[in-house]
């Protein structure tokens, strides 16, 4: 072989060994397509709300799939017509623009595919010769690692279009104010053009360049046989759109949340409803109108069945004296809205039963005394009566025997966070009425356990996996619950016509805190379950605004926005116990006697105490065992007969049989309906 042709060989070599090195060592970077705009997403992946990129831009990722078809015909018309063929640079299109510099003197074409673009847009880089065979190389590689839709994918995200947009889809919605999913011939052909010279050409600037370059645009398409006469004539005198449209701005409490967690240029999925949530806002800001007190509002709408979060409001005015604060979760004191749990626990061990008796009367817990929001007792009255009245006394009753360490401690399991003002602070009686802070959207999500047969579960507010639910009481306590909520009284003006037709079954509660400082309305419906909540940001009081006059009207306004409910409530569950009076129930549970309420006489017995299994104990448990009766119960105390109660079901003289491992709460009642409880976690011995 002569030397010279092996130095030409041996030349050839090296130089590709030295591409495919530098192509290894130096590839493509996208960060600058990665870093764009935070951009949250509704349940139609439409956008609630985008945030500018790190450098100050509108950067929304845009693919292939977000545009219409026809635009994209247009933009390979224009700017590549053989960007499906060639690999990254097009030979002819050098060569064409070459032939035209070297016959006018100046640059006609500059032969850029629309990879080369791309590369260009990756990286930014002042104009010349160099830069031009760089852009090459880039454009060589990307074609090389990416196919061509992605490779258009970042034209389509980067592409300039006039001040601080760039991409697709940031012009559509700032110069159209909508989707790029569906443009007009004349829109298609103006954001085909825009990025030739994006400030020269800027329709709400320059609208005159910007007329004449969409009509440059469509007519030679028209002369490349793409567009006929008739579609090119009614694209010109298309209207142009001469001013900037401000970028969605929906559930921007929401949204900020969501965006503070996530990385740039990450898109965040939702189950927000884009419609609901519109309405929703207009109606808050409609009702803030009408306090002259400066008081806000906070909404959170969730969808019963997959537990997620339809709609949400902050508050009625994002840039307002204190706007930016999120009142939906903010910790509040809930006044009686926590009351329906006390019952359902209450329900849940048997203590008592919507048909059975308490009373309402003066009574002291310690030093505590509880009462009414009135100031009057009622007496005797049914449990079902107590609830739907909210009487204070009997709640405090009931909770002191649930027992407030645990009632807090089942709310933390089913993941509310709630908090006292005290770091080192026990649960005490006065959580019954509001001693307690909660969110409402952990009090919307613990409401939803009631539609959900007692089963408490996280809000799903993105497509992430959430945690499974938790059974916060059973399906009959739920059910009692629900049937006695379901007949709350409405507010003054809501008892007429709308009362009356009642166009969807509504259970709901309302919660007033202390100092009229915190107005709450909570209630579900087959389908939904609404929480709002209205007072002073600043927590200062609102005397004479309580839940019922000022919380429950604009609850009932919000469900009106929701569709119709599937069906009704459903019927009582086979475990639910049927009565209408004291007279069909157990004797221990006609009438509750509170502890407090029981002078004890010398010699009377004490009150039942469990043995074993202790309260928090991990118990061992063999499947032979329940040949011998299962596994035992004992406690001493109480007036007999003593009745057992797991997972509010009746258990066997002394012993139970678990059905599985898990946790378990055991309760035993006396004849006189006095009570003891513990819960334990059961497991499999080895």
């Amino acid at each position: 072989m002569p030397r010279s042709l092996l130095y030409s060989v041996a030349g050839i070599a090296l130089l590709a060994l030295a591409l495919i090195v530098t192509d290894a060592t130096y590839p493509p970077d996208l960060g600058r397509a990665q870093r764009g705009s935070v951009t949250v997403l509704d349940r139609e992946r439409g956008i609630l709300r985008s945030f500018l990129s790190s450098d100050g831009a509108w950067r929304l990722p845009t693919s292939v799939e977000d545009v219409d078809p026809r635009y994209l015909v247009l933009l390979r018309a224009y700017e590549d017509q053989r960007f499906d063929e060639h690999w990254g640079v097009d030979p002819r299109a050098v060569a064409r623009a070459a032939w035209q510099y070297l016959r006018s003197g100046h640059i006609v074409s500059g032969g850029s595919t629309l990879t080369m673009q791309a590369a260009r847009l990756l990286e930014p880089r002042p104009r010349g010769v160099v830069t031009k065979i760089v852009q090459m190389w880039r454009a060589l590689q990307l074609e090389e690692r990416y196919p061509k839709d992605q490779i258009l994918d970042i034209y389509l995200t980067l592409a300039p279009f006039g001040g601080n947009l760039e991409g697709v889809r940031a012009a559509s919605l700032a110069y159209f104010g909508k989707e790029p999913h569906h443009l007009t011939l004349a829109q298609a052909a103006l954001l085909v053009a825009l990025p030739q010279s994006p400030e020269r050409l800027r329709p709400d600037r320059h609208p005159e360049a910007a007329l004449a370059a969409r009509a440059k645009v469509l007519l030679r398409l028209e002369q490349h046989g793409i567009l006929s006469r008739p579609e090119v004539l009614e694209a010109i005198n298309e209207k142009l759109p001469i001013t900037r449209i401000a970028m969605p701005f929906l559930a921007p409490h929401l949204t900020q949340h969501l965006a503070s967690a996530t990385a740039p240029g990450a898109q965040i999925a939702t189950g927000i409803d884009r419609g609901m949530q519109g309405s929703l806002e207009s109606l808050a800001r409609r009702e803030a109108q009408r306090f002259d007190d400066g008081a806000d509002v906070a909404v959170v709408v969730v969808e019963n069945r997959s537990r997620a979060l339809r709609a949400y409001l902050g508050g009625a005015t994002f840039f307002g004296p204190h706007g930016q604060i999120d009142l939906a979760r903010a910790a509040r004191s809930p006044g009686s809205a926590l009351k329906p749990f006390i019952y359902g626990l209450a329900f849940e061990d048997r203590i008592v039963h919507p048909a059975s008796l308490i009373d309402d009367e003066p009574m002291r817990f310690g030093d505590y005394a509880p009462r009414n929001f009135d100031r009057q007792f009622q007496g005797t009255v049914s449990v079902r009566d107590a609830l739907r009245q909210s009487l204070n006394v009997p709640a405090v009753a009931l909770l002191d025997r649930v027992g407030p360490v645990r009632f807090v401690g089942d709310l933390r399991a089913a993941g509310a966070h709630v908090g006292f003002q005290r770091l080192a602070g026990t649960p005490s009686l006065p959580v019954a009425l509001g001693g307690v802070g909660i969110s409402l959207a952990d009090l919307t999500m613990l409401y939803a356990s009631f539609p959900n047969g007692g089963l408490a579960a996280p809000l799903k507010v993105t497509d992430a996996a959430s945690a499974p639910p938790m059974r916060l009481m059973g399906a009959a306590a739920a059910w009692y619950v629900t049937d006695i909520l379901w007949g709350s009284p409405l507010p003054d003006g809501f008892a007429q016509g709308l009362g009356l037709a009642r166009p969807r079954d509504i259970a709901f509660k309302t919660g007033t805190s202390y100092g009229f400082r915190d107005a709450w309305a909570v209630g579900f419906s087959p389908d939904y379950t609404v929480g709002v909540w209205v007072g002073r940001a600043d927590g200062s009081p609102r005397p004479g605004h309580y839940g019922r006059n000022t919380a429950t009207p604009m609850l009932l306004k919000v469900f009106d926005l929701l569709p119709p409910d599937a069906g009704g409530f459903a019927g009582a569950p086979e475990e639910a116990l049927a009565a209408d009076s004291p007279r069909d129930l157990p004797p221990t549970m006609r009438h509750f006697a509170g502890d407090r309420q029981i002078a004890r006489k010398p010699g009377a017995p004490a009150t039942p105490r469990i043995l074993f299994p202790p309260d928090g104990a991990v118990v061992e448990w063999r499947a032979q065992d329940g040949a011998h009766g299962g596994l035992p119960l004992k406690a001493e105390g109480g007036a007999k007969p003593l009745a057992w109660v797991v997972n509010g079901k009746p258990a066997g003289a002394g012993a139970w049989q678990p059905d599985g491992d898990g946790f378990a709460r055991i309760a035993v009642v006396d004849a006189q309906g006095r009570s003891a409880q513990v819960r334990v976690r059961v497991v499999s011995a080895q």
